[in-house]
């Protein structure tokens, strides 16, 4: 499916197809808010599900007349972390990823690059057993651009070399910022990106 030597994959809607479970999450977390609020929550969540939660949070909680302190910001993203860690695990696989992953890992080499802490995601591979097949893995407080950057560098990859499997806007300016070609994962919550890029596509791998 990939002639590329190297592949940075993110992990919701690509691995795991976890990212309406987050919406639930978001859901949960803003429910004693007035519907329309935690309906444009879970739009904007949708809309930019390669952005971390650090990212959102303080955009939400304006959104509810509250001020993002960085307490606040703390506590409920330590709420939404209890609320989406095991129903992220629970959630379906992305069609097809597992095997290729077991099929291909001799003679590619993979990364995972994603907008989960970098605690919490290290903890959700090691429950799932899949760490072993990443070469390395950088969640947040490193931006997805930064970290791609890095991976390039540490491992003396040309951007020809790679490619980037992502199902985000945030995932294709990424990839794109670093001169690293990009594949979208269509799912039924990017569609408007989909219209918008003329990138290689896939639904399953």
């Amino acid at each position: 499916m990939f002639t590329s030597n190297y592949i940075f994959f993110d992990f919701d809607g690509v691995i795991k197809d976890s990212v309406e479970v987050k919406s639930r999450a978001f859901e949960e977390l803003f429910r004693e808010f007035d519907r329309s609020t935690t309906n444009k929550i879970i739009k904007h969540h949708e809309e930019n599900g390669g952005m971390s939660r650090f990212d959102k949070l303080p955009i939400y909680l304006k959104w509810t007349g509250q001020f993002p302190s960085k307490a606040l910001v703390a506590d409920y993203s330590e709420k939404f972390s209890l609320l989406v860690k095991q129903n992220v695990i629970e959630s379906e696989w992305v069609p097809g990823v597992l095997d290729y992953m077991r099929n291909h890992i001799m003679h590619q080499t993979f990364f995972l690059v994603t907008a989960t802490p970098q605690i919490e995601i290290e903890e959700i591979l090691e429950e799932l057993k899949i760490q072993k097949y990443f070469k390395n893995i950088i969640g947040t407080p490193t931006r997805k651009v930064d970290a791609i950057k890095m991976l390039l560098a540490e491992y003396s990859i040309s951007p020809d070399q790679a490619v980037m499997v992502g199902d985000s806007r945030s995932d294709y300016e990424a990839a794109t910022e670093n001169h690293v070609p990009f594949v979208l994962r269509r799912t039924n919550l990017n569609q408007a990106l989909q219209e918008r890029l003329t990138c290689p596509m896939i639904d399953d791998f």
